[in-house]
């Protein structure tokens, strides 16, 4: 089946509503000063709808900016670590300010540099204004813990303290929201940060940077290198001065990141991979159900680490659910996600089409059956860009590669199942654990689905995507490393704990000793 896309002069019209800005040379941002990368290089950076787009250059930097950034994160700590936690709020909550009055002009050139579409830019950048407004709050809520001693005339209590600069490694898929995830919490902290933003989508991170900076945030505090994983991301992971890093990426290179952080004992929080599954259950709402599936697997072109890859079904509403899925998916409109009529925007770039249809090959060996797409989209204006037909496979068992490997793409699995307590094992069935859904009427179903799915984040009738800033964020096995991000728990990431005794005795008490 194919895919209807926009037509030419719908595309024009949705281009000519507002004048997007033309390429620009983007810097990095080191001590305050806005600077090339030392060897002089850069790369560019291109909207994958329509190559011919540039949104600017990057300076293409490398372990010597990395180290010319850290050295100015660690001499501005001194004197940000002493600022009030509230007054360093106060200058998220400006940044809160300005996100809100751009929005729109954030979320367009979001679209063009990473290719979701716009309602889903305006997504990310409120995530970021969300982000911002909450962690803000939390400057007046570090909150330590009192217990009574066991000794008379004696004080007991704990507070936080920052750890020092933080190497902040993000991705492409949400280039504003994750970012705020991570620079947010770690400056009201009182920590400073070295971001590395993804060098497919840089340019959101470096607005977001640069709002920062208009808010008032201190020469030094934030800091920005552009450039690759092993010129800037590694150098960052294994610089002395750095003492946490904070990345979201996939699981192989979480680990590369853990081993090289084991050297100097660094605090690591990863947020990885997912190959998350929504289970749909014979007394479901299917209309529901497959507005799910279809928001889970194919919302971001797919590009989500909670997306909805697989899709478990039970045996006697398979029919029934498969037709009407297929039925809407087919109706899906590609194209430039700049036109608020498109619903599915390209992939980030060819190589990642590329990896996703190399997966569909492999599902047609191991002998699913592909029922829609599997194929890129390369009639008309859609052949300039990175765009691949939303893609359902049924007859897919649980042992598949397609089932159990993540493909990052818009691709869903369709495995059917004849219980309940088999829908949680086939769930279960991968390395991951990051998101999961399951569509019933049954709550008492519900909650032993909730108890028993091994996931950090669990919706009921509701798809696997769509996480709100004030819950923990994170996943288990393979996800992750048991930090979260989001919500109260993300502070435990970015500060260390400490116990202070306060003893007005005037007298040596040797606790347990003296009991």
């Amino acid at each position: 089946m194919s895919v209807p896309t926009a037509t030419p002069a719908a595309r024009s019209e949705s281009r000519s509503l507002v004048q997007d800005p033309g390429p620009r040379e983007y810097l990095n941002l080191i001590g305050g000063s806005w600077t090339r990368s030392r060897s002089g290089k850069s790369f560019e950076n291109r909207n994958p709808a329509r190559p011919r787009d540039l949104l600017g250059t990057f300076p293409d930097s490398g372990p010597e900016d990395v180290d010319a950034a850290a050295q100015a994160a660690a001499r501005a700590f001194a004197a940000w670590r002493l600022v009030p936690a509230p007054r360093r709020a106060e200058a998220l909550y400006r940044a809160a300010e300005l996100l809100r009055e751009r929005k729109e002009d954030l979320a367009r050139l979001m679209t063009r540099e990473m290719g979701k579409v716009i309602a889903e830019t305006r997504g990310d950048v409120q995530e970021a204004i969300d982000m911002a407004y909450y962690i803000a709050a939390e400057g007046r809520r570090l909150f330590g813990v009192t217990v009574p001693s066991e000794l008379p005339n004696k004080i007991a209590m704990s507070m936080r303290q920052p750890l020092g600069v933080c190497g902040l490694i993000t991705p492409w898929n949400f280039p504003m929201a994750i970012p705020s995830w991570k620079i947010f919490p770690a400056l009201v902290s009182g920590n400073t940060v070295v971001i590395k933003p993804a060098s497919d989508t840089p340019a959101s991170a470096h607005h977001l940077v640069e709002i920062l900076v208009e808010a008032g945030v201190p020469e030094g505090v934030v800091n920005i290198v552009h450039g690759g994983g092993s010129s800037v991301g590694i150098p960052l992971v294994v610089h002395p001065q750095v003492k946490m890093i904070s990345f979201t990426g996939s699981s192989d290179v979480g680990k590369t990141i853990a081993e090289r952080s084991a050297k100097t004992l660094k605090r690591v929080s990863l947020e990885l991979g997912g190959k998350n599954a929504q289970i749909v259950m014979e007394d479901a709402d299917l209309d529901l159900a497959v507005e799910g599936a279809l928001w889970g697997a194919f919302g971001t072109t797919g590009q989500r680490c909670t997306a909805t890859s697989r899709l478990i079904v039970m045996k006697s509403v398979h029919d029934d659910l498969v037709r009407r899925l297929v039925e809407r998916a087919s109706k899906l409109v590609l194209g430039d996600g700049l036109d608020p009529r498109i619903d599915v925007g390209p992939l980030v770039n060819r190589a990642q089409r590329d990896r996703v249809h190399s997966y569909v090959e492999i599902g047609k060996k191991e002998g699913a059956k592909l029922i829609l797409g599997g194929s890129a989209a390369e009639e008309g204006a859609l052949g300039e860009g990175s765009f691949y037909r939303p893609t359902i496979f049924d007859g897919v068992t649980p042992a598949m590669r397609i089932a159990v490997e993540e493909i990052f793409g818009p691709v869903l699995s369709v495995i059917t199942v004849s219980s309940l307590d088999e829908a949680i094992e086939v769930l279960n069935g991968t390395p991951y654990g990051l998101s999961s859904s399951i569509y019933t009427r049954d709550v008492n179903r519900a909650m032993r689905a909730v108890r028993d799915i091994e996931a950090g984040i669990s919706y009921v009738n509701g798809p696997t995507i769509g996480a709100e800033v004030q819950l923990p964020f994170g996943g288990v096995k393979e996800t992750g490393n048991g930090h979260r991000e989001g919500g109260p728990t993300v502070i435990d990431a970015f500060t260390e704990w400490k116990s202070v005794y306060v003893d007005y005795s005037g007298r040596l008490q040797k606790a347990q000793i003296d009991r």
